[in-house]
């Protein structure tokens, strides 16, 4: 088994939909840009609200790729 180092990025991904979605959006910009993500822990979840009314779900995550 060989050694393995990963290097993790916090990232923040927002949609008006869901927290799910905000999650999918967080790691679908990473997949565009990194090489080799391999797991996500989700950190933080907020919302924002107008007028009584949730209008955004954000959802921070913690994204490790490996290193080679």
């Amino acid at each position: 088994m060989s050694d393995k180092v990963y290097k993790t990025i916090r990232l923040t991904g927002c949609s008006e939909e869901s927290y799910e979605k905000a999650i999918k959006v967080a790691l679908g910009k990473a997949g565009e840009s990194l090489h080799g993500v391999s797991w996500f822990t989700v950190t933080e979840m907020r919302g924002g609200i107008r007028d009584g009314a949730t209008v955004e779900y954000q959802a921070t995550v913690e994204v490790a790729f490996k290193i080679d």
